[in-house]
């Protein structure tokens, strides 16, 4: 099956089974573990009709690459993740607030972009399809669990998705070192789609040009840059901030 993607560890796995079970293939498990969180999975995974196999450690270490799967592998029909950009702003119920990727191609990153993107309660990650990191078990694992949350939509040509953005109302702030508006001096729109660029050479022009302002991260150290992971978190939390102040008001 070309859209079977594999998933390890006890997050993504829970994660699936609770949020989208019907996309789960199989799942392999560790013969002889019987801890909760492994009675668990097995509990939830029956009630599904999920089908069961049990393996020893070889097995599974073979069938994850030696990732780090705590005893239980799953495979999964990617083709039944899909989430349309369209229904996720009609179906919301407060302003957009979204994350966009331009060139992000390393798992470990994007893993760590949808893991924050959750915890800040982001309602969509957004990436071009060509040149970005596709979801596998890499990311899956990072995330832990956020990868089968957060709905993260891969578009043909992003500047023709952030022009239909703009057309709806969403400000598109790009962040950038070299600009006079920082993050703690900006007053963050209600309907707000963030774009972080690729590490080392930040956004495409096009992208950049299509931003309604740029806006810098002060840095108040030694150190001239940050992980894209760790800046999304910034000025993704800085933004929940804002908005949880202004929802108190």
């Amino acid at each position: 099956m070309s859209n079977q993607h594999l998933i390890i560890g006890f997050h993504a796995v829970n994660a699936r089974l609770w949020q989208n079970p019907f996309s789960i293939i199989e799942l392999y498990v560790l013969e002889g573990k019987q801890d909760a969180r492994m009675r668990n999975v097995l509990d939830k995974a029956q009630k599904e009709n999920i089908r069961i196999i049990f393996a020893d450690s070889a097995r599974l270490d073979s069938l994850s690459k030696h990732g780090r799967h705590q005893g239980v592998v799953g495979f999964i029909d990617a083709s039944k993740n899909h989430v349309d950009l369209d229904d996720v702003l009609e179906n919301l119920t407060e302003p957009p607030f979204l994350l966009i990727l331009d060139g992000i191609t390393d798992p470990h990153n994007l893993g760590a972009c949808l893991r924050v993107a959750d915890a800040m309660g982001v309602h969509a990650v957004i990436a071009p399809k060509d040149k970005s990191a596709g979801l596998n078990a890499t990311v899956s694992k990072v995330a832990c669990g956020a990868a089968e949350t957060v709905p993260y939509i891969t578009v043909t040509n992003l500047a023709r998705t952030i022009r239909e953005l703009k057309d709806r109302g969403i400000w598109i702030v790009g962040t950038d070192m070299n600009t006079s508006t920082d993050l703690y001096h900006f007053s963050t729109p209600p309907a707000v789609a963030w774009i972080m660029g690729a590490e080392g050479c930040g956004m495409r022009r096009l992208t950049r040009e299509l931003c309604d302002i740029l806006v810098s991260i002060p840095m108040f150290g030694t150190v001239e840059s940050m992980n894209v992971s760790v800046s999304a978190g910034i000025v993704l939390s800085e933004t929940r901030r804002q908005r949880t102040l202004a929802d108190k008001k």
